[in-house]
């Protein structure tokens, strides 16, 4: 009676003993999965989780022979109530994820001024962390100011070769209530990060010492920061330096393994892969390292242990359809049909269905499936009259928004004109330009500027003219609601101009929340192409240059006088002026143009225009005159002389902006220095030296002083013969002109009090002084 009692009790002590081992072999993979670090070491510092590769303190972090301490952070218990992650050189971290995020805060760059327009701090900031770029995806270069203009420089690898990165931007308005929202350029301008920058400096300046914004907005300031991040720039306008100074911003750099690829790491003879199982090895973009992640269907920390498979059936992520039953699997998951049901696979897409026939279904199911069959039928008559409405909503939008850009107010202006006085202007729909354009594909852009983006395409509209015809399609800015008549006139005024040495407005679409602008194509490009192509400029004879500012000087003079509603083009530059096969001018690009008051007085308006070619009084005053064109066209004169660019950051401050530059030469008596050698011969000495004098008349500081376009053209003309006009032997600039242009200031007394600070420990050189550059447009 003994024996089976022993047996029992053995049996059930075995049970228990499996149990238990299956239950803490459970236990060790669940912790396992959810430890983030190494055993024994810290997995938060605060609030902030810390994954491996990552690690607080000795042995809790990733390296090998190849890598230093990149991945070492420290958690700074000074305040005991909110510690901080620290990595490298102080530099604070925010967060870091798995899928190669870290998140730091950084300071901003600033330049304040007080009474009287003195300095009182003028602050940059550089941010590295080695071997990690910064993300081109997540980030914005930022700067915020109503007189202001920055700098971001900073080094960049791609594809293992280093480079150093320049850009910037700039920013102006009047007041305080003018500052965009949307960092547009007007209060507020915002830059690219390029790929592969690991250090970047920002150096934030004003034009004016904030002179004349100083009771609203008396810093410039500059600064990285993520996107999803961006301050709002009217809560930054009126802060002071004491804001800036303490102020920290968030930026997102790219982490990976650096210093290896995923086959160099395979092939280390003493390093194992640092890619654990049921993940993949993905290596970065121009060299940075590689990453690891985890396969589909699985989870965790690919660099600590293997990823955990998904239970998907659990989570309730499958598409299995009842009746059928999901069973998981390792990294997936599959559907299986109960028994009784033999079709389907049971998915939502092939859902089980019963073996039995239709006669041998019960009643209750018929019923059940009757009313679901009138339930589906009802959905898609559903669908249908939604579908229906959509169509009709989708023709109340194109007609409010036909009312909204002004095409009534058009359609009125072009019944009963007289066909003489232009070429009528052709009415597209919304499918004509889609179709014409491959639906605005990437492909067909040929052209983007600060007033628009400009698309190539083929027109096939039928019983028109323009069938087959080749055209350049124009997605403007959106028109301002109180703006809709005078941007109607602008459009019919442009249809009237009939000049050889115009780019054609051919027709419009206002169907869309944007207007679209339908102008002829020119294939061969613009004269800045031209000039600035070592091999296309050869081309460019004097002659033809010669031919090339005539006409251009007789298209002016044509918008300025010759029709009945004068236009002031207000973007005149190499870039908007198009060539065709036999380099003919085209001037193209009225997105900025203004019609003229037909009294002549001055136009007050937004500042616009382009940085190198913008008139300095239509910059101080904000109003526009015919002789701010006469302005821009001197700059494209001094290109055509020289083929020299209108700014090149590239080069000296002295030399940077053509204008002043060549100003400069041709008060030392130092002409032939700055021309194009190709071009200076016995023939044309004469003629390049009246031109240059012309150029000079054009650069004048005061409008008034300036010719007029028809004046200017009727001196190229005279110049391509013989002869001399009487202002060419005037005397030259004033004193007072040539310390402008030259970007000398008087009567500012600056009291500089700089700082030399960096992020990451190096020293950033910052020099104060006067600011010798031409005043730039909002933000172009």
């Amino acid at each position: 009676m003994h024996k089976p009692t022993m047996i029992n009790f053995s049996l059930g002590l075995l049970c228990d003993s499996l149990f238990v081992i299956v239950m803490v072999g459970i236990l060790m993979t669940t912790s396992m999965a959810s430890n983030i670090a190494l055993p024994n070491c810290p997995e938060k510092c605060g609030n902030i989780s810390v994954p491996y590769p990552f690690g607080i303190g000795k042995n809790c972090y990733y390296t090998n022979p190849f890598v230093g301490s990149y991945y070492n952070l420290t958690c700074n218990n000074t305040n005991t109530s909110s510690p901080s992650l620290v990595h490298g050189y102080n530099i604070e971290v925010l967060n870091i994820t798995l899928d190669g995020q870290f998140r730091v805060l950084s300071h901003v760059s600033y330049a304040c001024y007080g009474l009287k327009s003195r300095l009182e701090g003028n602050t940059s900031w550089r941010i590295t962390i080695h071997k990690f770029p910064l993300s081109t995806t997540e980030n914005s270069l930022l700067a915020i100011g109503c007189d202001t203009f920055v700098w971001f420089s900073g080094a960049m690898t791609t594809s293992n070769q280093k480079k150093v990165f320049r850009t910037g931007c700039m920013t102006l308005c009047n007041e305080q209530k003018e500052v965009s929202t949307s960092c547009s350029g007007v209060g507020c301008c915002k830059a690219a990060i390029p790929s592969g920058v690991s250090s970047i400096k920002v150096k934030a300046k004003s034009y004016y010492n904030h002179t004349f914004v100083q009771d609203f907005n008396p810093c410039s300031v500059a600064f990285p920061v993520a996107s999803d991040e961006i301050p709002s720039p009217i809560d930054f306008i009126s802060q002071n330096m004491s804001y800036f100074k303490e102020l920290k911003l968030p930026v997102v750099f790219n982490w990976s393994i650096a210093n290896a690829s995923c086959k160099s790491e395979r092939d280390l003879k003493d390093q194992q892969h640092i890619c654990k199982g049921n993940s993949s090895c993905i290596d970065m973009p121009d060299r940075w390292g590689y990453r690891c992640q985890c396969n589909s269907g699985f989870r965790g920390n690919p660099y600590l242990h293997d990823c955990q498979d998904i239970d998907e059936c659990a989570e309730g992520r499958h598409l299995c359809k009842e009746p059928a039953l999901c069973i998981n699997t390792m990294g997936s998951y599959s559907c299986t049909c109960p028994r009784g049901y033999s079709r389907g696979n049971g998915t939502m897409v092939d859902p089980c269905i019963p073996d039995k026939k239709g006669a041998e279904i019960p009643m209750k199911i018929r019923i059940i499936c009757g009313i679901g069959g009138g339930i589906i039928v009802c959905f898609i008559v559903a669908i249908l009259i939604h579908w229906q409405f959509g169509n009709n909503k989708q023709l109340r939008m194109r007609e409010a928004f036909f009312h909204q850009n002004g095409g009534h107010i058009l359609q009125q202006k072009l019944l009963g004109r007289d066909v003489s006085m232009g070429h009528m202007v052709e009415m597209f729909t919304v499918e004509e330009l889609k179709k014409a354009t491959n639906n605005y594909s990437e492909s067909s852009i040929v052209g983007r500027g600060g007033f628009g983006i400009v698309f190539k395409g083929t027109l096939t509209k039928k019983a028109t003219s323009l069938t087959n015809q080749i055209v350049a399609i124009k997605r403007s800015l959106k028109v301002d609601s109180s703006q809709v008549e005078q941007f109607i006139n602008e459009i019919v005024a442009l249809s009237q101009i009939n000049n050889k040495n115009v780019v054609k407005l051919l027709g419009c679409c206002l169907e869309t929340e944007v207007p679209l602008l339908v102008y002829e194509y020119i294939s061969n490009g613009t004269l800045y192409d031209h000039l600035h192509d070592e091999r296309k400029v050869r081309l460019l004879t004097w002659d033809i240059r010669l031919r090339i500012a005539t006409e251009v000087s007789e298209v002016l003079a044509y918008l300025h006088s010759t029709i009945c509603i004068p236009i002031i083009h207000r973007d005149i530059k190499s870039a908007n002026i198009l060539l065709d096969a036999s380099k003919t001018a085209k001037v193209s690009d009225f997105g900025a143009s203004k019609l003229s008051p037909t009294d002549q007085e001055q136009l007050a308006s937004m500042v616009q225009g382009t940085c190198g070619y913008l008139d300095p009084e239509y910059m101080q005053s904000g109003e526009l005159t015919e002789k701010s064109d006469v302005y821009s066209f001197g700059v494209v004169l001094v290109e055509l002389l020289t083929k020299e660019k209108a700014i090149c950051y590239a080069k000296t401050e002295a030399e940077r902006c053509l204008a002043v530059y060549f100003l400069r030469k041709l008060k030392e008596d130092r002409l032939f220095e700055i021309l194009d050698n190709d071009m200076v011969n016995d023939d044309a000495i004469e003629q390049l030296k009246e031109v240059a004098n012309l150029a000079r008349r054009c650069l004048k500081l005061k409008g008034e002083d300036r010719p007029t376009m028809k004046e200017v053209a009727r001196e190229l003309e005279r110049i391509k013969g013989v002869g001399l006009h009487p202002w060419s032997n005037n005397s030259g600039l004033s004193r007072d002109e040539s310390e402008y242009l030259l970007g000398e200031t008087k009567g500012v007394t600056n009291h500089h009090s700089s700082s030399n600070k960096s992020i990451d420990g190096g020293p950033v050189s910052n020099q104060s002084g006067v600011v010798q550059l031409m005043p730039l447009n909002d933000g172009r």
